[in-house]
């Protein structure tokens, strides 16, 4: 298990459970275990999810991002609950912005 601090400044957990549910569904994430931690530290934009879920956004090629959703349960807990790479971002509220 490894920890990334989200945006907010919360130790989100990526367990072993999780990394394997993620690989299993999402196979080309397989050797980007890395990447999906820097998302989390490092995103472009983090976005509101469901059910208080939030999704940090990283663009990795042209048209392309890495997608890491995770929830923060407290101030000093919180854990990946997927990641996935797409060429689509959804409309939703962006809670965070890196600056430019």
């Amino acid at each position: 298990m490894d920890i990334a601090n989200s945006m907010n400044g919360v130790p989100i957990r990526l367990t072993e459970e999780r990394w394997f549910h993620i690989v299993e569904s999402h196979n080309d994430l397989a050797g980007h275990y890395d990447d999906v931690l820097n998302t989390i530290e490092h995103p472009d934009f983090v976005l509101k999810g469901y059910k208080g879920a939030l999704i940090a956004i990283k663009g990795i090629a042209k048209r392309r991002y890495l997608a890491v959703v995770y929830k923060e349960l407290k101030r000093n807990d919180g854990f990946v609950l997927s990641a996935y790479i797409t060429s689509k971002i959804k409309k939703r509220s962006i809670t965070w912005r890196k600056k430019t």
